[in-house]
């Protein structure tokens, strides 16, 4: 059945990217519309030939479309349960629906899965969403009725956590509260590899746990045996509770939020009973400046440092400056985990700023690990801006 919305009609030779399944549509692109397309609504989109290309939310900015779907259907409880059905078989391959040793994982990702904007992070049987996109908000109970229909995921409560953010063009902000579409539950404990974690999705960042460092924070335990290990920008302590894990003589977790420092506390009461573990609260960048030789174990996950693409110079100095001080001071023989999640900081461009960091420290580098998003955060091939997080496992040497 084809949906009828109003229609958007692309200039000749602008239809590129929606045939290969990119779902922007920048403004420059747009000829002509219907005088019903208003912000934030549905508007099927045509090519000046008269063909159909997508359904998808047109926006009043520099991304003027962002396609839903590139079937002519109509965008109903319909298509909501199809689209989720197609991420739960995605995540019942990847192990995680009904596992016993990981209760918290991301379930839909935006581009990844299909739908621009939306987030949905499972904590046990509590969904936590994300309405990126602001013209979802609309929808929200089809998608609350489309959720509780997947029996599999047992769902008590689901909470919309609000944002409050640039969007993606850079051009509006938009602002919601949190509430309950259904239950009442609020915060909780799971399990990630069998270790505990309390997540304050209600209060936290995102939606309250950093689900796509799960791969890479296994990974970390292996380097950590009898290492003192210093986790920067350190949130909850994810990194540190996988370090000590892996036997680490002692781990400092410093960040400047208090509130994130005392949950990272209270997650390693939760896994050791006597853990080697101090709390520090201060400025990661201030701290870098003076750590010579008593780590042989960094992480670097810092926060996103370029949101727009006007940040990208100032976000270059600051992964270059947090790099270039680990390298420098870290033991001869030590191991650097280090991170971007900044969108607009791509994979060869955060490679480069490590090489020069590198080179400024005047120390050996060499690349053990090129480390992605955990797999639930799907990155569409039509789509490669998804790819957003990038890492690197570094062994640091002697200096030349």
């Amino acid at each position: 059945m084809n949906a009828e919305y109003p229609q958007i009609v692309l200039k000749r030779g602008r239809e590129g990217s929606l045939r290969r399944h990119h779902p922007w549509v920048f403004s420059g692109a747009l000829l002509k519309s219907d005088k019903e397309v208003k912000n934030e609504s549905l508007v099927s989109v045509y090519s000046e030939a008269g063909d159909y290309l997508a359904t998808g939310f047109f926006f009043d900015g520099n991304i003027a479309i962002k396609a839903i779907s590139f079937k002519n259907q109509p965008i109903d409880r319909a298509f909501w349960s199809d689209s989720f059905r197609a991420a739960l078989a995605l995540r019942q391959k990847l192990g995680l629906v009904g596992s016993k040793e990981t209760t918290a994982f991301r379930f839909f990702h935006g581009e990844g899965d299909g739908v621009p904007g939306l987030v949905i992070d499972l904590y046990g049987t509590s969904a936590v969403i994300q309405f990126q996109n602001p013209a979802l908000r609309a929808l929200k109970d089809e998608i609350k009725e489309a959720l509780l229909s997947l029996t599999e995921l047992k769902l008590s409560s689901i909470y919309v956590k609000g944002s409050s953010r640039e969007t993606a063009d850079n051009q509006s902000q938009f602002a919601t509260e949190n509430f309950h579409l259904h239950g009442t539950e609020l915060n909780g404990e799971v399990l990630e590899n069998n270790l505990r974690f309390a997540v304050d999705w209600e209060h936290g960042q995102k939606t309250g746990f950093f689900l796509d460092q799960r791969e890479n924070r296994h990974l970390l335990s292996r380097y950590t045996k009898g290492k003192r290990v210093l986790n920067c920008f350190c949130y909850t302590g994810g990194f540190s509770i996988y370090a000590l894990s892996g036997g680490a003589a002692e781990v400092h977790s410093v960040d400047s939020s208090l509130p994130a420092l005392e949950l990272a506390a209270k997650n390693g009461e939760l896994n050791f009973a006597s853990p080697n573990h101090e709390l520090v609260e201060e400025d990661c960048f201030r701290l870098l400046e003076n750590i010579d030789g008593e780590y042989d174990v960094i992480v670097l996950d810092p926060p996103a440092f370029a949101k727009h693409r006007s940040a990208i110079r100032s976000a270059t100095k600051g992964y270059q400056s947090i790099n270039t001080n680990a390298i420098r001071q870290i033991r001869p023989g030590g191991i650097i985990f280090t991170f971007s999640c900044s969108q607009w900081i791509d994979r060869n461009a955060f490679h480069d700023i490590i090489q020069q960091a590198a080179v400024v420290a005047r120390r050996k580098v060499q690349i053990l690990h090129q480390l992605h998003q955990a797999p639930c955060h799907p990155v569409s091939i039509f789509h490669p801006e998804g790819e957003y997080l990038k890492g690197l496992v570094l062994s640091v040497g002697e200096s030349f």
